[in-house]
Formats: structure tokens, C-alpha cells, sequence
């Protein structure tokens, strides 16, 4: 796959994200999916398990992702479960860090929502 990981010189290799990423293809943007269930880290892989399942939908994969997005209603709560999501992240989506953004927000649209994300991935033209 034609991607590049933007790691400027001496930075410290970051922890499950990439500062930056350059890719070429086909741009497949997923709006922000949410999740069911009653706490963080089940929202968390609902959530990723839709995103999938849209990717597919353009004959993308999990590793084609080069940015995603994290709505969180509660930084603390996000903070707190940062080993089961990583261990949900990775049965998801794999060992696979793009760049990566985490928001607090005030709420988000469905009430019972913890946490939002959404991703842009891109397809090589070879795929």
C-alpha cells in the first residue's frame, strides 16, 4: 500500500497513532459511527466493527485507514479505558496507527452515545 508514516526527526515514536500519514488512491471518508451498549469500551467496539463494515462497502480494509477521529463525552472515562480500548482497537482494526485524533465534546447527537468516531481511509489504485 502506498503509504508513508510521517515521523520527523528525533520525535519519540508514538503509542498506537502516527503523527502523520501520506497516501494515494481512492478517498473513502466514514462519517462518525457510534456504538451500542451500556458502557465505554462495548460503544468503543461497535463503533470500530461498523467503520469496518462501511469500509467494505468501498473495497476498503482496516489498514487502508490513514486518519481517524474520536468524539469522547468524557475525557476521563476515555483516559480510564485506555487498555481494554486498546485491546478492542486491536482485535478490530488490527496493529494499524494512523493519525489519530481525540476530542472531549460537550454531547453528542444520540443521547446514550460515549463516543463517536469517524475515519478517512484511502484505497491504492492497485487494490
Amino acid at each position: 500500500m502506498p503509504v508513508d508514516l510521517l515521523q520527523p526527526e528525533g520525535w519519540e515514536r508514538p503509542r498506537g497513532y502516527a503523527y502523520g500519514v501520506a497516501a494515494r488512491g481512492r478517498l473513502v471518508c466514514v462519517s462518525g459511527m457510534i456504538g451500542e451498549g451500556s458502557d465505554f469500551v462495548s460503544q468503543v467496539r461497535d463503533a470500530l466493527r461498523r467503520v469496518v463494515r462501511v469500509l467494505a462497502e468501498a473495497d476498503a480494509r482496516p489498514e487502508h485507514i490513514v486518519r481517524m477521529t474520536w468524539y469522547v463525552v468524557d475525557k476521563a472515562e476515555y483516559v480510564g479505558a485506555s487498555k481494554a480500548t486498546g485491546d478492542v482497537y486491536r482485535e478490530v482494526i488490527g496493529r494499524h496507527y494512523p493519525a489519530m485524533t481525540a476530542v472531549e465534546v460537550s454531547g453528542l447527537i444520540e443521547p446514550h452515545a460515549r463516543v463517536e468516531i469517524e475515519v478517512t481511509a484511502v484505497v491504492p489504485d492497485d487494490a
